[in-house]
């Protein structure tokens, strides 16, 4: 058994390692996502993360994702074992970025059917519609929660300004309040979230869980040229890293690999578990042994030097 932490301000316990939805319905079939589901909670995890819209990519309007969490938590019986994280508000082909109330209650609705359970633990806002009255929102959370859908909402993608309006407003009006912030945090994307968004975190005592933890797949060392981009479907969102800054992130990350007989995609998660206020970072696999090489990231304990190897890599 994995040790677990507590997300602020709830009673949801979790393990250090939040596996990422996304890949169920797009580079993982249903039997393939069964097989690793089954693997990564039989390590002692039990945070999963999805979205209404995984993978919208592949259909135009995503649900799969949900889908096949839903039948595979039916067919196991294990709902009351998991953490499961959704969200709402992104765009697809049928509508934007919506946010409004109508769109939350439908959409909460929907994605109880998809997962076959009575709950969400975590309900996330995912993209901002920058519309929609920052009440109304909260309302329509406050609304799902009185009625049992839902836990706790958390945030993700909201600009700093309308993040700490969310809390101005549910304080003055009596709303709900988000628990947990989903950024996008990684060694080589490290100045958005640190500067706009870490004070937030603090002041409102979030728990962090950060996506594209390994920026698209380039902290686990495979891509280091161009033509390395090939190996994947993933690989074209990894090319903007392929840079002096990103080699030299490489560069610490196989020396600190070497040094604790590991993978340099288990260090870059080991780092991240490092920082103040990181609950588990988010990340997905699809086979075992890229599963194996998360299960481990909670494992490294990285000393002083290896910390100030990667903060200097990567500043």
């Amino acid at each position: 058994m994995n040790n677990r932490i507590k997300i602020s301000n709830t009673d949801l316990e979790v393990g250090r390692i939040n596996f990422g939805g996304n890949v169920f319905g797009w580079t993982l079939d249903e039997q393939k996502s069964f097989e690793i589901l089954d693997a990564f909670t039989a390590e002692g995890f039990n945070f999963i993360d999805t979205a209404d819209t995984y993978p919208w990519w592949v259909n135009g309007k995503g649900e799969l994702s949900e889908t096949i969490i839903g039948k595979w938590m039916k067919s196991r019986g294990n709902r009351d074992d998991l953490v499961i994280a959704t969200k709402v508000g992104s765009e697809t082909k049928e509508h934007g970025y919506d946010i409004s109330k109508a769109h939350i209650l439908k959409s909460v609705d929907e994605s109880l059917q998809r997962l076959q359970t009575d709950h969400i633990d975590l309900y996330y806002t995912h993209f901002d519609d920058k519309s929609t009255p920052i009440e109304e929102t909260l309302s329509a959370y406050d609304e799902v929660i009185k009625a049992g859908k839902v836990r706790y909402i958390a945030a993700s993608n909201l600009s700093p300004k309308r993040l700490e309006e969310s809390f101005e407003i549910a304080e003055k009006k009596g709303l709900p309040k988000y628990v947990a912030l989903q950024p996008h945090y990684s060694l080589v994307e490290r100045e958005g979230y640190e500067n706009d968004y870490l004070p937030l975190v603090e002041k409102y005592g979030l728990t962090v869980f950060p996506y594209w933890s390994l920026a698209a797949g380039f902290l686990t060392g495979k891509y280091r040229s161009e033509t390395d981009l090939s190996k994947s479907v993933r690989g074209e969102g990894a090319r903007k890293y392929l840079n002096e800054k990103g080699f030299t992130i490489l560069k610490a990350l196989d020396d600190i690999s070497v040094k604790h007989n590991t993978k340099p995609a288990t260090v870059a998660l080991a780092w991240l578990l490092a920082q103040p206020h990181i609950g588990a970072p988010i990340v997905s696999a699809t086979s075992q042994s890229q599963l194996e090489t998360l299960f481990a990231a909670p494992k490294i304990a990285l000393d002083q030097g290896d910390l100030d190897m990667l903060d200097k890599a990567s500043k």
